[in-house]
This record gives C-alpha cells, sequence and structure tokens, in this order.
C-alpha cells in the first residue's frame, strides 16, 4: 500500500501524534490525516491480536483467565507465542514513531511498517496453518508405500482370472459344549486341512478392552498349490467370513515344493449375538487365489476408463450450456453497451452483481446444492459447473467487449445502424477472438472441476478416486490419478492448437 510523501504540514504536534498512537497505534497517524496508513496499523494491529488471542485460547482452553491461558500457552508453543508477542510490541513501538516522525521531518514512501505487519500475519498463518516440517519428513517413509502404488499403479491395470484352491477343518467352541467334530476326510488329489485340537476357546477382552488371547491350533494342509502363498481364514456358525490377523497382520503361509505346510495360528475374536447360543461349530480355512488365463483389463481400468469419458463429456456440456447463456447475458454486463439511460446503467450493475455473487461460490458448494435438488450423479456435476461457467464467462466476455475499438462503433453508429446492427457488424468481429480464447479455457477449467465435484457426488472420475481413497486402494486410485493427468494434458496440447488457429 502506498503512502504520498509527507509535506511537512502538520496536523497536530509531534507528541501528541506520538501518545496518540501510544494508546491505539494507528490513531496518530488519523488524526494527523493519513487515514489510509493509520486505518491500516490499526485495523492490522486490532486483527492480529484479536487472532493471537483465539489462538492462545485454542492452545490452552482448559486454563481459566487469559493470563493463565498465556502462560500455558507459551509452555505447549514457545516459539509462536514469542514470535507473535515481540512483533505486536515492535509494531506498536513503531506506530509511535512513525507517528511522531511523520509530522515533524519530510518523508517519502515508507514501507517498513507494512512488511512488519506482513512478517506478524504470516506468524499467525503459519500456526493456524499447523505447519509441521518435521512431521511431515519424518512420516515420509511411512506414507512411501501408498503413494508409489498411486505414482505408479499399472500392476491393479490388468488381471487374470482368479481361481481359489481352498480345504477347511471344523472346530468345536468351547470344548466342553459338544461332542468333537469328525477328522475331516481325505480325498486324494483335494486339497486337505486339519486342525490340532479340533476344539477351543476364541480370543475376549478383558474389562480394560485388552485381547485374552485363545486357543492354539496346529493347522496341517497338504494337496495345494506347491511354493505358492496359503492365506488362513475363519468362519463364524453364523456364516460370517474374514482373514485372520495376529501380531497385526494377516496370516499366511508358503507350502512347500509338495504342496504342503504346516503352521499354528491363535483362535481370532469374535462376538456372537446372544441368540447364537449352543454348540457353536467355527471352521478353520486355507486358501490359495491362483491367477489363471490371458491377462484382461482390470475392473478399476474400465470404470476410470468410463468415468473420465463422464467427466470430459460432462465438462464439455458445461462449456457448451455455460456459452450459450453467458454470451448474450455479457453484453448486459459491458458498460459500454449499457450506457445512455438510468434503465440499461441499472441493468448492468444488476447483473455484474449476479455474475461476481455466482462466480465467489466454489463449483463444489454448487454442487452439493445441486445434489440435494436432483441426487447423486453426473447432472447434479453439469448443473454445479454450467451455473458457475456462466458466471466466470460472463464477466470475461462483458471486459472483452468493453476493451474491443470504439472507431468501428461510431462509424457504423453514424449510418444510422440499430444497436443490433451496431453489435452484430462492430462488436461480434472484435471480440470473437477472445471469446474463442476464454472459452477453450473454461472447457479446460471445468474438466479439471468435474474431478473436484465428483467427490461430494457430482459424478465422473472425482466420485471414484474418492471411494478408492476411502477403501485404501491405493492402485485403483493411481489409475484414476494418471488418467486424469493424461486427460488434462491432452486437452492442454488440444486447446493449445486451437488458439493457434482461431486466436
Amino acid at each position: 500500500m502506498a503512502d504520498k510523501a509527507v509535506t511537512g504540514k502538520q496536523r497536530v504536534s509531534a507528541p501528541l501524534a506520538a501518545g496518540l498512537s501510544l494508546v491505539l497505534p494507528g490513531l496518530g497517524q488519523i488524526v494527523n490525516g493519513e487515514w489510509q496508513r493509520g486505518l491500516t496499523i490499526l485495523l492490522s494491529f486490532i486483527a492480529s491480536v484479536g487472532l493471537g488471542v483465539w489462538r492462545v485460547h485454542l492452545l490452552a482452553h482448559l486454563q481459566v483467565g487469559l493470563a493463565a491461558q498465556y502462560r500455558k500457552a507459551l509452555y505447549l508453543s514457545p516459539g509462536f507465542i514469542v514470535l507473535l508477542s515481540i512483533g505486536l510490541i515492535v509494531l506498536w513501538l513503531w506506530a509511535v514513531v512513525d507517528a511522531y516522525r511523520r509530522t515533524k521531518v519530510v518523508i517519502g514512501k515508507s514501507t517498513g511498517i507494512y512488511v512488519l505487519i506482513g512478517a506478524i500475519f504470516f506468524v499467525l498463518g503459519w500456526q493456524i496453518s499447523e505447519i509441521n516440517p518435521p512431521k511431515f519428513f519424518s512420516q515420509l517413509d511411512d506414507a512411501w508405500p501408498a503413494f508409489s502404488q498411486v505414482i505408479w499403479p499399472w500392476q491393479a491395470a490388468f488381471e487374470r482370472d482368479r481361481e481359489t484352491i481352498q480345504a477347511g477343518a471344523p472346530i468345536l467352541v468351547p470344548c466342553d459344549s459338544g461332542p468333537l467334530p469328525d477328522v475331516p476326510t481325505e480325498t486324494p488329489g483335494q486339497p486337505y486341512l486339519m486342525a490340532d485340537p479340533r476344539c477351543g476357546d476364541l480370543s475376549s477382552l478383558d474389562e480394560n478392552n485388552n485381547t485374552v488371547p485363545g486357543s492354539t491350533l496346529h493347522l496341517v494342509g497338504r494337496g495345494f498349490a506347491p511354493n505358492s502363498e496359503v492365506q488362513i481364514w475363519w468362519s463364524d456358525p453364523i456364516g460370517n467370513e474374514f482373514r485372520v490377523r495376529q501380531a497385526g497382520s494377516y496370516v499366511t503361509v508358503t507350502s512347500d515344493a509338495q504342496g504342503a505346510f504346516e503352521t499354528d495360528i491363535i483362535m481370532p475374536y469374535r462376538l456372537m449375538p446372544p441368540s447364537a447360543s449352543g454348540v457353536q461349530i467355527h471352521q478353520v480355512e486355507a486358501k490359495q487365489i491362483a491367477e489363471v488365463g490371458p491377462l484382461k483389463p482390470s475392473e478399476a481400468l474400465l470404470l476410470s476408463l468410463e468415468k473420465m469419458a463422464e467427466t470430459i463429456f460432462l465438462g464439455m456440456m458445461a462449456t457448451v450450456f455455460g456459452i450459450i447463456m453467458a454470451i448474450p447475458l455479457s453484453f448486459l454486463a459491458a458498460r459500454n453497451m449499457m450506457s445512455g439511460s438510468p434503465l440499461l446503467v441499472s441493468i448492468y450493475y444488476l447483473t455484474r452483481t449476479v455474475f461476481n455473487i455466482v462466480r465467489s461460490i466454489e463449483p463444489m458448494i454448487w454442487a452439493i446444492i445441486a445434489v440435494v435438488v436432483v441426487g447423486l450423479g453426473p447432472f447434479a456435476g453439469l448443473i454445479a459447473l454450467t451455473l458457475h461457467s456462466v458466471a466466470a464467462l460472463g464477466k470475461l466476455y462483458s471486459e472483452a467487449i468493453e476493451s474491443i475499438d470504439p472507431g468501428p462503433l461510431e462509424a457504423i453508429e453514424a449510418t444510422g445502424a440499430t444497436k443490433l446492427q451496431v453489435i452484430m457488424f462492430a462488436v461480434v468481429p472484435q471480440v470473437i477472438p477472445p471469446f474463442v480464447s476464454f472459452s477453450i479455457y473454461r472447457w479446460d477449467i471445468n474438466v479439471r472441476m468435474s474431478t473436484i465435484i465428483g467427490m461430494v457426488g457430482g459424478g465422473g472420475i472425482g466420485f471414484l478416486l474418492t471411494q478408492y481413497i476411502h477403501l485404501l486402494d491405493y492402485r485403483s486410485a493411481g489409475i484414476a490419478v494418471w488418467f486424469i493427468a493424461i486427460t488434462v494434458a491432452t486437452l492442454d496440447f488440444v486447446s493449445s492448437k486451437i488458439r493457434q488457429k482461431y486466436v
């Protein structure tokens, strides 16, 4: 914010100006006639103090009294509190000295105090944003497995048909509830699994919710594919099936060259409903999932292709509808087209106001509103993008109309042409190049925006991407991310070629 040089003419004495700024930073500058500078200092100081009190309260909200909260916040976040306190004190004293000097001598533009204000807001922004570089770098290793799947997801892009080889063994729970189940019959050439013992107790939780380990089962399997991974599953009496976990990992074992294996597992925790009374026969299962047949596109790849096509056409249709509605409205929002009468000027201001309001609301918010009206799906996304496109393109188009050369307009008006003829023959030829450029750029924006509004139910690949992330399926999410990046890059190349030809 630039200030005019002080000419030496003072409205108040230097001590009075300094005293007023000592009472309230910036007040001395205001009284001396430097409204812009004084209000900037005053409002910045008030905002900084208010934000600082807010952050101190959040850091130490359990303490009673501002002084106690300040001490606790200083203990919890000393760097932030010290820097903010020093910054506010220096700003206060600087405002006093600044008010004193600017009534005594001729001073040009002085921006040092604005730099200090910017530094204070930077410190506040750092703390409010909870920026933590050590946390970022210390957790990079933990994030790398998921991130690596996103940047190179193509293992999940193609798959083969899967064939499941499995065998199970019944387990009585608990041992004294009935006769032991029969030993499974072994059939030559078929997978076989035997558990010893054939009964036991499930893992349970104590009064502190700590896990009490159940009985240990020794599993012996034969007839599986050699040198391959075998997964251990558990099935309860009501048909629920899940993989067994121990020490935080799924239990797996690798078969030997003859397709046999042996392993021990602890019977898992399972909360059975009260209706499941009496003898309970659970089932421990060993499964091998083998891939057979030729490679084929995976479901994630096909869904990403389908949703990416939906995203492209969603952006295209929103752009088309936006252009159709924005072109006529843009003439109503162009000052040089809407001058000459109070009615036209009123329409101009009304149209500009509507454009600004609609454009200020993000497409994601419009998508949430549209989902309430028309439900989940691409139609909601189309409505959201169209509304935002009309407002954005209308503003850009109107500014292009306002910047045209007035010469051709005056020449055609001098011939007695009507307003419509002036627009057709003097305005339209001049605005076609910027209109084409803005329209192509808007399509690019809409395609990128449609990936975001899909996350709130507006259709397109964004909806699919959100589902994959929630399921922690990072390879499938990576396929969607790659399609987004490839599509945006392709659209950028195509749009540049179109602009070269028509603009």
